[in-house]
């Protein structure tokens, strides 16, 4: 039996866009909480909105949006932790049929605007300041140096939070609040009008994710991807309007904003955000006092959980479901998370950002070692076949090789990028994932292995190549090879391999942290130096980074996955 499935497709996909599908449930479930903002810092109190309020807001913000001119296409970016405002951008964008950029907000001055440019993003929505990031200090750099980068909009910050907000300094900078005042000038028929424009196959989400040349592409997603792929985890997950799910995960990535937002919100269900960032005690708390019935994490983020030591105290008895995605669970982890947190039915979900992201997932009723075994079976309406890297051929069942996805999630391709997108998916619209893996007889999917070095840290893809090309600017560095080291808290953490140039001083770990600091993203510089005088090479001239982790493991005693 060859290694090829097929989801189910008794349940036909959505044909609406974004903001038909959000006001169809809206008017549906008018009362019912649609996003809740936990309380900031202790003492204050959470926000609320329900489907009417929000679906309100959303289309305030989408007025104010075509008030200050912006087209159909145009790209605005979203450079925030997780907080309301960005659930109300995501829709109102999508309402305008404006392409929302998600910029992580660990990165730093040199990738805001290498994706600032890349896009021609014509606003950026920015957070506040905070004792990690001068969120204002830098979007105004970007502004001075992206001719395209016409609108600043600084978004407000809880005030017990003591975050630094933005105060226009230049005609093309504004608060929220003074973007929300401009809507007064456009009236609810304009929105109409350009709703009734959009198609549910436009771009209208850039998800930035590096590749092999060190530089970032942008997955170009349509209406279409995303909303179908977070409503196809929803019904596996039997989701209602009386859930109501926890999201700690990061909305810039597909995991919050559609694994999350878009799922919830399709089914009127509740979305309640625990806080800016992750925090296990503030994760558990917004269990507790909004009745969740569902938490997202990776595996680290339930192992933080687990190991409060208060977690006993918490009544997370409301829980039945969730999503662990990132990487695969250790048996132990899911056993607890199963028995002492109440999330019988929890699922495993397997994908990258390219399809959505979700291509396979595990189902309720699925056993143990299913859910930390396996990344489940192949995803409704989607294909998923394993072929062997050199021939292309789909390889017999249990046999490794690469695994390839196609189906409506397969995005429409990397922005300005046709030759990257040709080297992705290939003529007959088979994503190549670049991961190793194998196909069991009831066509449950094993990630062996990856293809490429990307490097996982924490539920992070870190892509080493471009950490490579940062550190090769360094005064002091010849070569870097990055590698990724096994970790027991991360799962990997990253290792920077370096031959320095002749007469150069020594350099450590935190000279290079230091270095690095304020320019690359924190999960991105290396933990580990390892000064060489050479790199272990092939025959055919190239590194051999499987030789220097073997020797990173064996000299830092290392735990590796087999101990």
């Amino acid at each position: 039996m060859l290694s090829y499935t097929a989801g189910d497709t008794d349940v036909p996909l959505l044909e609406e866009t974004i903001g038909a599908n959000f006001e169809r449930i809206a008017a549906q479930f008018p009362l019912r909480d649609a996003l809740i903002e936990a309380a900031a810092a202790p003492g204050g109190d959470a926000r609320r909105w329900s489907y009417q309020k929000l679906n309100d807001d959303v289309d305030h913000l989408a007025r104010a949006l075509l008030a200050v001119g912006v087209a159909k296409g145009e790209r605005i970016g979203i450079w925030s932790p997780n907080c309301a405002e960005w659930t109300i951008l995501q829709y109102a964008t999508a309402k305008i049929g404006a392409v929302l950029v998600n910029v992580n907000p660990a990165y730093r001055s040199h990738e805001l605007e290498f994706v600032v440019k890349q896009n021609g993003m014509r606003m950026l929505v920015a957070a506040p300041s905070d004792k990690n990031s001068d969120y204002v200090g830098m979007a105004r750099d970007a502004a001075r140096n992206c001719p395209d980068l016409q609108e600043l909009v600084f978004l407000p910050g809880p005030p017990e939070l003591g975050l630094t907000v933005g105060v226009p300094e230049a005609n093309q900078e504004l608060t929220y609040g003074q973007l929300l005042t401009r809507a007064d000038g456009v009236g609810p028929s304009a929105l109409r009008d350009r709703m009734a424009e959009l198609d549910p196959h436009d771009p209208i989400n850039l998800q930035y994710t590096s590749g092999t040349t060190g530089f970032p592409k942008g997955a170009t997603l349509t209406h279409h991807n995303i909303l179908n792929n977070g409503h196809s985890i929803g019904r596996l997950l039997s989701y209602t309007e009386h859930d109501r799910v926890v999201i700690p995960v990061p909305f810039y990535h597909c995991f919050g904003m559609v694994i999350g937002n878009l799922n919830a919100l399709s089914f009127g269900a509740a979305t309640i955000i625990p806080g800016r960032g992750f925090n296990a005690s503030a994760a558990l708390e917004a269990v507790q006092d909004f009745g969740g019935t569902s938490l997202y994490g990776v595996p680290t983020m339930f192992i933080a959980e687990l190991a409060l030591e208060d977690f006993t105290s918490y009544d997370l008895s409301t829980l039945r479901t969730g999503v662990m995605a990132g990487s695969l669970c250790p048996i132990e982890v899911m056993r607890r998370v199963i028995d002492e947190m109440h999330m019988v039915d929890v699922a495993i979900c397997y994908g990258m950002t390219e399809t959505s992201p979700v291509s396979t997932m595990t189902r309720a009723g699925d056993t143990l070692e299913h859910r930390t075994g396996t990344v489940g079976r192949t995803m409704p309406h989607l294909e998923s076949r394993i072929i062997d890297p050199g021939s292309g051929d789909v390889v017999e069942r249990g046999v490794i090789g690469e695994l390839c996805t196609r189906g409506y999630s397969v995005m429409q391709g990397y922005w300005g990028q046709p030759d990257k997108t040709a080297e992705a998916i290939d003529a007959e619209g088979w994503m190549h994932t670049g991961d190793l893996a194998s196909m069991d007889e009831d066509g449950y999917v094993v990630i062996e292995g990856r293809i490429k070095d990307m490097v996982i840290r924490g539920g992070e893809n870190i892509y080493p190549r471009e950490i490579e090309e940062f550190l090769f600017s360094h005064p002091a560095i010849q070569d870097v090879q990055v590698i990724g080291v096994p970790d027991e808290k991360y799962g990997e953490e990253l290792m920077a391999c370096v031959i320095l140039k002749p007469g150069a001083p020594p350099l450590t770990a935190d000279d290079l942290a230091e270095y690095c600091h304020g320019k690359l993203a924190r999960y991105k510089i290396p933990r580990y130096i390892d000064i060489r005088e050479s790199f272990p090479m092939t025959v055919s001239g190239k590194v051999r980074k499987v030789d220097m982790r073997k020797d990173a493991v064996t000299r830092l005693h290392l735990r590796t996955e087999n101990g």
